[in-house]
This record gives structure tokens, C-alpha cells and sequence, in this order.
């Protein structure tokens, strides 16, 4: 077995760091952790690290909010720095659906996110996918109450046929009997009309050979003038406000879901907007897109130019959540810039330029990423 000796070197001084010999005077608590670095360190600021030798000592510098009770059986988690566990709730969940954009990553489905309040579920844009992470976690998508559009763009609402077709037929994953109910700013009837004509032929089809319910396929549109509440039942109310996503791409709005004292806000696709920081005071989710690009490859493609204009940098995003303070901040609708030479920013690049603004608590999202929202805390998870 091969030991480093820069790891001896730090075990033994954390060991003779925690040695007291019985009645020993502890006069002084200040303790001197001494380390050499074969490099120059980064700093100690986890978010920032990008070298070993940093990650190496700073978990001995800084102890964490919770760690493990390794005596009990089964193991089990326990308070270090925080005061108290979260507290999952069981009837607040926000799952992320999709965090992409329209790149074809089967790690990153196009923009989705699913909100359960009480005994409503109730799913926000339908990008790409939207059906395949309901199954994973086991919601049939015929069981969805509502619907929401944010504004047009593809990567919103190719998903959008699947869920309303496939959500419609007999088996477990489907077992629509009502109307498929959405809502959406204007546009969103003619949307579902050309839907009801492009698949016209196959709904005759199943409604004869498999026997369908007819109620299953049909389609209430409810479209809106954002600023508005648009959705109010069992508890749960859904607000609509105007965001900001360029010049030519309107409408395009927002949501805020509350329910039982507790909130949730969806940026949808914006620039940087006022409104966002107003109805983000303070909410317990502050779900905000994000795009970011090397500067070097911003400033010699035009293209990226005219599609980063749509959109807030990292750096912008912080200070959203900066005047907002949300309980958490969260990413989602990730957009990465690159090409052949230029590689697209990881999460550590996009964290690093979000602290430049913002030093709150904040989640870079993945897709199946949950939050349970509970009055004492947020229960972060990933579905498997």
C-alpha cells in the first residue's frame, strides 16, 4: 500500500491537534493548522476552489452544516453548525423536470418544472422530455391538474404533444379523463387548435380501435394579460407577471406559486427584470434561468451576441437573488456557450460568477433535482 505523505502530514496534525493529556491547562484555544502547498492555494472559500491541495484542508477548517451519527443504526444524519434539520415537507415539492435549453442532452432535457402543492400537481413549460421525467417518478402525466406556458419558444413546448397525447391513452402512465387544462398568455389557443388539426387523424383513430375517452383528448385553453392570478384551487394560487426576454419574443411571462404560507417563483426565459426581484422577496424558491459564455467567445460570435442578449450572466443573476434573498436560490434552464475552441462553463464557472454578487444559498440545478419545502427548512434531492 502506498501512503502520501502530504495526507500523514495532515492527519497527524489534526491528531495532535485534538490530544490533550489529562489535566492539561487549555489556556489558549487558538490551534495553528501548518500545511505546505506544492502550489500556490486558491483560497479557502469552497465555492471558489479549483485545486487539491485547497480541498484537502479546508474541510478541516470549516465544519460542516450537518454530518453523519455513524453509531446509530441505521446511520443517520445530525446537527453540526445548523441549529436543526430541515424538515421535509410532505405536501410542498418542486421537481425539476428539465434544465436544459434546446441542445439535444440526454442529461439535460429542455425547460420543465414540476410544482406539488397539497393535492395539486401542476407542471410549468413543456420542453423536451417533460413525459419520460414524470414517469421516472412515477406521476402519470393523465393525473397533471394544469398547465403553464411561459412564452413560444420550442425548447418550452416541444414536450407539450407528448404529454397531451400520451397522457390521454389507457395504461398506467396516462388515464386522462378530463380535459387537458392549460394556461398561458395570448397564443396559447391557436397553439392547442394546431395541435387538435396536426393529430387529428390518430385521436379519430384511438377513439374508435382502443375506445378512448373522448373527455381524455379534449382541450381547455385559458390564455391571460399578465400581471394576473391566473389559478386558484385547494389552497394553491399561481400568479402570472411580464418578464423581460428581448424586444421581439412577447409575450413572455413568470410565475409565483403560494401555498399554506410558503412560495415559489419561476423566472421563465428574461433578461435582467425588476419584476422578478419584486416577486421574489423573500420566497422560499427562487428558480432563475442562466446562460453563460467564455468572454472571449461572446465577443467574437455575433450569433451568441444576439442570443446572450435574451438572456442574464451569472454575475446579473446573483444580484437578483442578492435583493430578492429567497430562502434558496436555484438554476435552472442552464444555457453553456461553446465552440470547437472554447469549452462551455462548468458549474464551478457559473457559481464563481455568481458570487461576485450573490453569497447566499444557492443550488445549480440537474434534472429530478427536488426541493421539499418545509416551514423550518428546504430538503434538497436527487430522484435516481
Amino acid at each position: 500500500m502506498k501512503f502520501r505523505p502530504w495526507a500523514w502530514a495532515i492527519s497527524l496534525c489534526l491528531a495532535l491537534g485534538a490530544i490533550h493529556p489529562a489535566g492539561a491547562q487549555t489556556s489558549s484555544p487558538e490551534k495553528t493548522l501548518r500545511y505546505a502547498f506544492r502550489v500556490a492555494e486558491t483560497g479557502f472559500d469552497p465555492a471558489k476552489i479549483q485545486d487539491l491541495y485547497s480541498r484537502v484542508v479546508t474541510p478541516h477548517i470549516f465544519e460542516a452544516l450537518v454530518g453523519y451519527d455513524h453509531l446509530a443504526r441505521p446511520a443517520k444524519l445530525k446537527p453540526l453548525t445548523t441549529t436543526e434539520l430541515p424538515t421535509p415537507s410532505e405536501d410542498f415539492k418542486v421537481t425539476l423536470l428539465g434544465t436544459g435549453v434546446p441542445n439535444p442532452r440526454p442529461e439535460r432535457f429542455s425547460q420543465s418544472t414540476l410544482v406539488e402543492a397539497g393535492s395539486q400537481k401542476l407542471v410549468f413549460d413543456l420542453g423536451r422530455g417533460v413525459t419520460i421525467r414524470l414517469w421516472q417518478l412515477k406521476v402519470p402525466m393523465g393525473r397533471i391538474d394544469a398547465h403553464f406556458i411561459t412564452h413560444f419558444h420550442s425548447d418550452h413546448l416541444t414536450g407539450l404533444p407528448d404529454l397531451w397525447l400520451t397522457g390521454w391513452l389507457r395504461p398506467p402512465y396516462g388515464q386522462r379523463q378530463k380535459p387537458f387544462l392549460i394556461y398561458g398568455p395570448p397564443g396559447t389557443k391557436r397553439l392547442m387548435e394546431g395541435l387538435q388539426t396536426a393529430f387529428a387523424d390518430d385521436i379519430k383513430i384511438r377513439l374508435v380501435d382502443e375506445q378512448n375517452p373522448p373527455a381524455g383528448i379534449a382541450v381547455e385553453a385559458r390564455e391571460f394579460d399578465a400581471p394576473a392570478v391566473v389559478y386558484e384551487r385547494d389552497g394553491v394560487k399561481v400568479t402570472s407577471f411580464v418578464v423581460d426576454h428581448g424586444d421581439v419574443i412577447k409575450p413572455a411571462v413568470g410565475y409565483r406559486i403560494d401555498y399554506d404560507g410558503r412560495s415559489v417563483v419561476i423566472s421563465g426565459d428574461t433578461r435582467l427584470t425588476e419584476e422578478i426581484v419584486r416577486q421574489g422577496k423573500g420566497v422560499d424558491l427562487l428558480i432563475h434561468e442562466v446562460a453563460a459564455i467564455d468572454p472571449k467567445l461572446l465577443a467574437r460570435s455575433p450569433a451568441f451576441q444576439r442570443i446572450f442578449a435574451h438572456h442574464v450572466s451569472p454575475e446579473q443573476a446573483g444580484t437578483v437573488f442578492a435583493r430578492a434573498q429567497p430562502r434558496l436560490a436555484v438554476y435552472s434552464h442552464i444555457a453553456r456557450y461553446e465552440d470547437p475552441q472554447t469549452p462551455a462553463p462548468n458549474d464551478a464557472d457559473i457559481v464563481r460568477e455568481t458570487r461576485k454578487t450573490y453569497a447566499g444559498p444557492l443550488a445549480v440545478g440537474v434534472d429530478l433535482m427536488q426541493f421539499d419545502v418545509g416551514a423550518k427548512g428546504i430538503a434538497i434531492s436527487v430522484v435516481q
